[in-house]
């Protein structure tokens, strides 16, 4: 397999402290990394003690993954796959319950930064946007795909208030194969002029991207299998770069926290029917000023963490 060259200026993990701290990590643990991408995560918490168990759908962190731990021998066991099959993944390694999960969600800087892998606009190169290199193109679903159905993923995905817009452009500028013609078919429908702050090609490859990788699917799905793999007294840590997938961790958790929604006095807390798996999420974090002055990408992130809770049937036994 041809792997791309390394970055010259690699990913830096972003809210890396205040993860570290809600994972509490104590040496002899077992923690997984969801998504290892550049190793930053990965490499921090193996630095205080931890086996980490490392997973990445893309096949270039893989191949690159390997080659850094090859060389620098850190304490890491990287695996290809979706982190929302850690569970799986896991039992086939040989792993029962780990003391802490952490994922990073979203693109990674490796992925945005390589003008081959099609992600970013900021770059010219093929509508690819694939995260796992396989299944269905950008191109491939923009060339093919109903403009019906093109503006539902900008509309839901990237919540652009213009999405029909933008179908009806990009249907009629089909076949599309370059992340530079997406770009201009975009800023052509929606007006773009160079001064504006915010370049609005943006939703929409945010809307795409998320679509070809099914990415909220796979938080969900991720969520629930961190819950199965975590011990009891075990630490999930999320870190989330916008409003949807912060959306998911958060509803996630209020509910497997032993109520569903904050109530109000119109509508008073509904208590959950099942045992709850986790405690009460910890406060949301926000990156302070001075990490989005060294590290800008860090500028959206939300940090959201919880507890483990033993199973019902665990407490009682320990209550005998």
């Amino acid at each position: 397999m041809n792997v791309a060259a390394p970055l010259e200026s690699p990913h830096v993990p972003v809210l890396l402290d205040e993860v570290l701290d809600a994972l509490a990590i104590r040496p002899g643990e077992t923690h997984v990394d969801g998504t290892y991408g550049a190793g930053g995560y990965s490499r921090a918490i193996a630095a205080r003690g931890a086996h980490v168990i490392a997973i990445d759908r893309d096949p270039d962190a893989i191949a690159e993954g390997r080659e850094r731990i090859a060389r620098e021998g850190d304490d890491i066991t990287l695996i290809e796959g979706p982190f929302s099959a850690m569970e799986s993944l896991l039992a086939q390694a040989g792993v029962g319950q780990v003391s802490g999960v952490a994922l990073d969600i979203g693109v990674s800087s490796m992925q945005l930064d390589r003008a081959e892998r099609g992600f970013s606009f900021q770059a010219d190169g093929p509508l690819d946007m694939r995260m796992s290199r396989d299944g269905l193109s950008a191109a491939e679903f923009l060339n093919t795909a109903s403009e019906e159905d093109i503006a539902d993923v900008l509309y839901r995905y990237g919540e652009e208030p213009r999405s029909r817009r933008v179908a009806r452009a990009i249907v009629a500028a089909r076949p599309l194969s370059r992340t530079g013609e997406l770009a201009q078919v975009v800023r052509r429908a929606l007006g773009h002029k160079p001064h504006d702050k915010k370049d609005p090609a943006t939703r929409a490859f945010q809307a795409i991207r998320i679509h070809v990788n099914g990415e909220l699917d796979e938080l969900e799905r991720g969520l629930e299998a961190a819950e199965a793999v975590l011990a009891p007294g075990g630490r999930l840590a999320v870190v989330t770069f916008h409003s949807l997938e912060d959306r998911v961790v958060k509803q996630f958790l209020r509910r497997r926290s032993g109520v569903e929604g904050g109530g109000s006095r119109h509508r008073p807390r509904v208590a959950l029917s099942v045992q709850p798996g986790f405690a009460k999420p910890a406060r949301a974090i926000r990156p302070s000023d001075d990490e989005v002055r060294r590290n800008p990408r860090a500028r959206s992130a939300t940090l959201r963490s919880a507890v483990r809770l033993a199973p019902a049937a665990q407490l009682r036994e320990n209550e005998r």
